[in-house]
């Protein structure tokens, strides 16, 4: 392997979220490597149409696809709501485009989603101007997430959406690798008011200090929350029987088999799962009310990808306090925002084992948090 194989691994982790505002604190992405990106057409519209949790899937199931095709390799990546982004080197190129060709096929053919799916080499997008830099976010000391600056997913994003480096579709009837994925849990309840999803941008070309203070500000702000804002429980959001998101289960699992014995296979092994968690009986290695604790500690529920995206547990007040700061900043010319208040929020789940503590929980608002406030962002860009 050549260092720039290595490189991701190679990457301290950041165990302060604060500390992430900052520039320096990122590295610049090896040249060769590639921008991997998903996202959904019309996501806001299906999400109207209540179909939030299949959009929130199928971002997720890009993410999963992507770590299984990897054979293990760690990469950076963030999930959107509606899609995701990820990095990736030269020798994972190419499984990296089999797979998002794939999800392209299986998104239309299983849910009726058009998912856009493209590949951005770096180069390309330091000859545009932008640059890609990353940090590794320590969630917990098992699982950490990747952080983006520099711009240039947001260019590899708009750059996918207007047609450039599109990849295609996979033959009919393919089907991705999404061992592990999963939606079982129940919804987060706000406990304080407003589960808020926060989508702030920077304007470019801009100064890069005067946003990271405003980012400052708002996590600053989010500390004085419960928690830092964690939309999940200490203990998880809980689990019900029959699981809520089975029918999604069924579908990500089942592969080329009938749907119906995959429901009645999942109902069976839900239920015994259920009966661990409200029983608390450890099971060999697996231990529910360690595992339920986990969760909450590895859930992404803050991230920057060139901005700042936080799903909050908020109170009326904070909220006000969040939004006047951002209009100020925005009437700046520093940032562009969109927040999104919901009742609840939701979470979609890659488990590699329930006796490892590796698990990933990529968490939303339950209404469509993130697509929604960046909906709202687009509504007033300049």
């Amino acid at each position: 392997m050549t260092r720039n194989d290595t490189f991701y691994d190679t990457l301290p982790r950041v165990g302060s979220f604060a500390a992430l505002a900052k520039p320096d604190v990122y590295t610049p992405l090896p040249n060769d490597w590639t921008i991997g990106a998903a996202d959904i057409v019309g996501s806001t519209d299906q999400i109207a149409k209540g179909r939030y949790k299949t959009v929130n899937m199928v971002g997720a199931a890009v993410i999963s696809s992507q770590i299984n095709a990897s054979g293990g390799k760690t990469f950076p990546y963030v999930f959107g709501g509606d899609g995701a982004t990820f990095a990736c080197d030269t020798e994972m190129a190419a499984l990296s485009a089999r797979a998002l060709g794939v999800m392209k096929r299986w998104a239309s053919e299983e849910f009726g989603l058009d998912l856009r799916v493209a590949q951005v080499p770096v180069a390309d997008i330091r000859a545009a101007g932008r640059d890609v830099r990353v940090a590794r976010f320590r969630a917990s000391d098992s699982v950490d997430y990747g952080m983006f600056s520099g711009g240039g997913i947001s260019w590899a994003e708009s750059e996918m959406k207007r047609g450039r480096f599109a990849l295609s579709a996979a033959p009919a009837g393919a089907i991705p690798d999404l061992t592990g994925l999963s939606c079982r849990w129940n919804n987060a309840k706000s406990r304080n008011g407003s589960i808020l999803s926060v989508v702030i941008e920077p304007e470019l070309p801009g100064p890069r200090d005067a946003f990271a203070a405003v980012a400052s500000q708002v996590i600053a702000l989010a500390d004085t929350l419960e928690r830092g804002g964690h939309p999940l429980p200490p203990d998880g959001p809980g689990v019900s029987w029959p699981p809520p998101g089975l029918d999604l289960d069924a579908h990500v699992s089942r592969g080329a088999g009938s749907l119906r014995k995959r429901k009645i296979q999942l109902l069976f092994g839900n239920l015994i799962a259920w009966l661990f968690f409200k029983s608390g009986v450890k099971a060999g290695a697996f231990d529910p009310a360690h595992y339920a604790r986990m969760v909450s500690n590895n859930a992404d529920f803050r991230k920057f990808d060139d901005g700042l995206k936080m799903t909050l547990d908020c109170d009326p007040d904070t909220i006000a306090t969040i939004r006047s700061l951002l209009e100020r900043a925005e009437r700046d010319g520093i940032l562009r925002f969109g927040l999104f208040e919901q009742a609840e929020a939701m979470m979609t789940c890659f488990v590699p084992s329930v006796t490892q503590d590796n698990h990933i929980h990529l968490v939303d608002g339950a209404s469509g948090g993130y697509a929604q406030a960046a909906a709202r962002l687009k509504s007033v860009s300049r």
